[in-house]
Parts: C-alpha cells; sequence; structure tokens
C-alpha cells in the first residue's frame, strides 16, 4: 500500500507501508492493503506508520499531525494535514516549553478568541509532546 503524508510545506512522505494508524473525528483507524475506499477527517494526533508486515509496535515511525483530510483507496493513502512534525524531529524541553506558554496564555486570556487560540496551541502542544514521548519509548527498547 503506498502513502504519501502532505503538509503545507509539500510532501513528508512518499513510500509503501503496510499499514498506517491515524486518528480520525470518529477515533483511531487501521489501514491496511485493501481496504475499503473512504474520506474521513483526520484529528490532531499521533500518525503510527508500520513499514513493513513483521515490524514489531516498537520499530512504529510517528508523526504529530494537525488535523486534515485522510483519502483511502484499496492500494493507496493520502494524508493532507497543515503540519505533520516526525517524532525524532521534536525536542520534548522545546515542547514543553512551548505548552507552558500556552497554559500561561490561556490563563491571561481576555476574551473568547484568546482562549480558543490558547487552547489550539495548548492542543498542538500536547499532541507534539505524545509523539516525541512515543519516540523515545521505541528508540529505548
Amino acid at each position: 500500500m503506498h502513502l504519501q503524508l502532505i503538509t503545507l510545506q509539500g510532501v513528508s512522505v512518499d513510500t509503501d507501508i503496510y499499514e498506517l494508524m491515524a486518528p480520525t473525528a470518529a477515533g483511531d483507524i487501521a489501514v491496511f492493503p485493501g481496504h475499503e475506499p473512504l474520506v474521513t477527517l483526520a484529528a490532531p494526533g499521533a500518525l503510527a506508520v508500520r513499514y513493513e508486515k513483521g515490524d514489531k509496535d516498537d520499530e512504529l515511525e510517528y508523526f504529530a499531525v494537525s488535523g486534515g483530510v485522510i483519502e483511502i483507496a484499496p492500494t493507496a493513502v493520502r494524508v493532507l494535514v497543515d503540519e505533520a512534525d516526525r517524532g525524532d524531529e521534536i525536542t520534548e524541553a522545546e515542547v514543553k516549553a512551548a505548552l507552558d506558554r500556552a497554559q500561561k496564555m490561556k490563563g491571561e486570556a481576555k476574551n473568547q478568541v484568546e482562549i480558543e487560540k490558547a487552547t489550539q496551541l495548548i492542543d498542538r502542544a500536547q499532541v507534539r509532546l505524545r509523539v516525541a514521548e512515543l519516540h523515545h519509548r521505541r528508540r529505548h527498547h
């Protein structure tokens, strides 16, 4: 099955894979070759890629993704998101600092727009932190 992960910066991943686990508005889904055609909304969360059938769970590659669209065909999957950060590209200390700033911003918000913006930043930081932790765990098993 072929995976294309496309962000606003361009094609991030364009390769053959065995399985994709993706966050959707209805919950996480797993996609294997031969999957029924489907178009669904991607939710912010961790995208996990299993490249080969025999790959163990600690060999999965993780990406932190923002919301977007997932297009599934029997032989291909295309994930279209604003951003996708590879687990090894995320620095936990930076993300924790960003999360602290966003939580402080939310605490000091003066209106609903500021609260919503801070909440989006908090959600993004939490997803990135989760993916960094998954990546870190993967590397140390």
